[in-house]
């Protein structure tokens, strides 16, 4: 028996001995092939589920796809994750939907196991955080599988996509240049699939909605173009002066009054009686004084007396529910201080996601909330649902961080063509109103919570209308919830359905 050990022994002793010499072979030829990089990883795997009663049959894809660089290699690896359905006749006549977040830096997480995924993690639809693990995942039934297929794409930087070789992941940071990737990855998709014909969408949620409205230009410009049938822009960020806020800038506040008043109204701040509880009605009143009178007022600035302010002030109280005196000291131009300020009695702030959630700060003096409670009351869950539906479901062996949201990309984005050129707001809307000039079938629907105070409903109107957008050919929908609708359970469904109908074409017109 000694010398059975022994020999095994030495087998085992020696093995590795010989793995390390091809390792370091390995090393020393890549030595040789600095740019080398190994092939993209993919697994795909057979699923079924029930929609609406109707058994259906899938394909999960999920890995890498390279982009290529000037000189031919492979210069970024794109991760995506397709649920395509099975036995399907004729695919020409079958929908294929691209899906993705914003941020940027955000991964596709939250409409892949939020929204439209075949699996959906839960969270309390009362705007309460989710605690602790394990989180209810469950089978989704406002999946679209039943009307198109699905692609999730996660953007360089964000998921597992990462620049390759010696490519700097800069060179895909930037309004123009992440456009021009995820265009690059769906003609790779729609070639390697042989979807050229079939009829295509996207959709984009936040920063998302940017990048689609780029990309409809990169995608249907030019004589290798690819023509959509559809843009779907959920709590989309459009054209930036409606929500960023400067001394200089009248359009933020503007764009932000109606949210502020439907959060108000949400938490009591508001005399319902006075619009017999009819929220719609009070929404829509407070969009026209928004136009009407809050802005002219802001563009007189101080060439009004104080009594002209003291009397638009307390109008805006009574929409917005600040005091009088915490406008008059504002000279009217709130701002991110209303997160603070709005419940500033009980001690709380509101949630900038979702402004139904509310949160404790370590002290209620300040302007500004130490966090938002709508994003640290529900990311955890999605996290650790992907997480493990990739490693325990599908069975994904990847060593390296799924990265869910980053704030990397964002800190070396380019807004602008030729960065220094000016201090201007980016705006993509424009080049969809030259897509849609340029199809005419093409279609956009907009999706909008009432207490979405990241991405305004009325700052999505307020783009849409002012760039020169054909609005017979919007259709614009609204949910009780925030930018991430899907968040409660009835409006999740309403969000589907919406789409489905979209697509389909039963949901025409504006």
């Amino acid at each position: 028996m000694k010398w059975q050990s022994a020999l095994l022994a030495f087998g085992l002793l020696t093995a590795p001995m010989s793995a390390l010499a091809q390792e370091a072979d390995k090393a020393e030829a890549a030595k040789e092939k600095p740019g080398e990089v190994p092939e993209p990883r993919m697994l795909e795997a057979e699923r079924s589920m029930t929609i609406n009663g109707e058994t259906i049959d899938y394909t999960v894809m999920a890995g890498e796809m390279y982009l290529k660089g000037e000189d031919g290699e492979p210069a970024a690896s794109i991760f995506s994750i397709s649920y395509i359905q099975a036995d399907v006749e004729d695919a020409r006549e079958r929908p294929v939907t691209f899906v993705w977040n914003g941020g940027p830096g955000s991964s596709s997480v939250w409409l892949h196991m939020g929204a439209f995924g075949p699996l959906r993690v839960i969270t309390p639809s009362d705007a309460t955080d989710v605690g602790a693990p394990p989180y209810p995942v469950e089978e989704n039934a406002n999946a679209l599988l039943d009307v198109t297929d699905l692609v999730f794409i996660d953007p360089v930087g964000t998921g597992y996509s990462k620049a390759l070789g010696d490519t700097d992941p800069k060179d895909y940071w930037g309004l123009h240049e992440d456009a021009e990737s995820v265009a690059d990855f769906i003609r790779l998709w729609i070639t390697k699939h042989k979807r050229w014909n079939s009829p295509k969408y996207i959709a984009g949620e936040s920063y998302g909605g940017t990048r689609a409205a780029a990309i409809t230009e990169k995608l249907q410009g030019g004589w290798n173009g690819i023509a959509l049938n559809g843009v779907i822009l959920i709590s989309p960020a459009l054209d930036f002066a409606t929500l960023r806020f400067t001394r200089a800038n009248d359009t933020a506040p503007v764009s932000y009054f109606p949210g502020w008043a439907a959060t108000a109204w949400y938490h009591g701040k508001v005399d319902k009686d006075r619009w017999d509880g009819d929220f719609e009605r009070f929404v829509d009143e407070t969009r026209s004084f928004a136009v009407d009178e809050y802005l002219p007022a802001l563009m007189r600035g101080t060439s009004m007396s104080e009594r002209e302010m003291e009397t638009l002030a307390r109008r805006m109280s009574g929409y917005i529910g600040l005091s009088t005196d915490y406008l008059m000291d504002v000279d009217l131009r709130v701002g991110p201080g209303f997160f603070k300020e709005l419940l500033r009695e009980e001690d709380l702030s509101v949630g900038r996601f979702d402004s139904r959630y509310t949160g404790e700060d370590d002290f209620t003096e300040g302007e500004y909330p130490d966090n938002d409670p709508s994003g640290y009351g529900m990311d955890v869950a999605y996290t650790a649902a992907l997480n493990d539906y990739f490693s325990r479901d599908l069975g994904l062996d990847y060593d390296e961080e799924y990265k869910i949201l980053s704030g990397e990309p964002g800190r070396s984005w380019k807004w602008f063509d030729n960065e220094g050129s000016g201090s201007g707001f980016p705006n993509p809307t424009p080049m969809l109103a030259k897509g849609l000039r340029e199809n005419k079938d093409l279609r956009v629907l907009v999706t909008s919570g009432y207490y979405d105070l990241a991405t305004p409903f009325f700052s999505s109107e307020l783009s849409l209308f002012r760039n020169g957008v054909d609005p017979d050919r919007v259709t614009f929908t609204y949910y009780q919830a925030g930018h991430m609708m899907y968040l409660n359970a009835d409006e999740s469904e309403a969000l589907s359905e919406d789409i489905r109908d979209f697509i389909t074409g039963d949901g025409e017109g504006n």
